[in-house]
């Protein structure tokens, strides 16, 4: 059972999400917060597995929720509920030890999706969203005098894949476009993210686009 806290400063979206997670088998809400500080105390009180959080919220916001609880309790995956103008507080979220993100009028079969996932140690995340991201990321390289350097142990193979997982592109997608299999992707991702030091799969993005590897769209 999936144990999972909701952070969300509307009781609306609270209500909702809690009967969507309700209402699937392998999930228990284990407990709701209005705020990040209230957050903070619950993610000790209930050891959830997983925290859906909202990032602009009163007396704590959910950037500064995400790093107490991560660094009292690591295994906890934070999950950000996400509208289009929080877009620019994202990068501290991640920063902060947020796992993935998800916008917030996501499909419930996303929701749970990316609860699982989240669960699984696995990164869930809008594609939308990161293409923002990548975006984003892209226009600050070209203004900057130097590129992120790459690490020089990368074949020409993990470069075209570390491409196109800045283009936002799934395994499958990746394995289609190269002519490879879901599993040789899997691998050269798994080797990237060795290889360059990257928490996950969106950080792997951005740092794509921050060496020059993508181009903004």
């Amino acid at each position: 059972m999936i144990r999972v806290l909701l952070v969300d400063d509307q009781r609306l979206v609270r209500a909702g999400l809690r009967m969507l997670c309700e209402s699937a088998p392998d999930m228990d809400v284990v407990g709701e917060a209005e705020n990040g500080q209230q957050a903070i105390r619950l993610a000790e009180q209930v050891a959830p597995d997983v925290v859906l959080m909202d990032l602009r919220m009163p007396v704590v916001d959910g950037t500064a929720a995400t790093a107490r609880i991560r660094a009292s309790r690591p295994a906890v995956r934070v999950v950000v509920l996400t509208t289009f103008d929080d877009d620019d507080h994202l990068f501290p979220a991640l920063a902060a030890g947020a796992c993935g993100f998800l916008v917030k009028d996501a499909t419930p079969d996303e929701l749970l999706a990316a609860v699982r996932s989240a669960a699984a140690g696995e990164t869930p995340y809008s594609p939308a969203v990161l293409r923002r991201l990548v975006d984003q990321a892209v226009r600050a390289r070209l203004g900057e005098a130097t590129a992120a350097t790459l690490p020089a142990s990368l074949t020409a193979r993990e470069r075209d894949v570390l491409a196109l997982v800045g283009a936002g592109l799934s395994n499958r997608e990746i394995a289609d476009r190269l002519h490879l299999g879901v599993t040789t992707v899997k691998t050269h991702v798994t080797n990237l993210l060795a290889k360059t030091g990257t928490a996950n799969r969106i950080r792997l993005a951005l740092l794509a686009a921050q060496s020059g590897l993508v181009t903004e769209a």
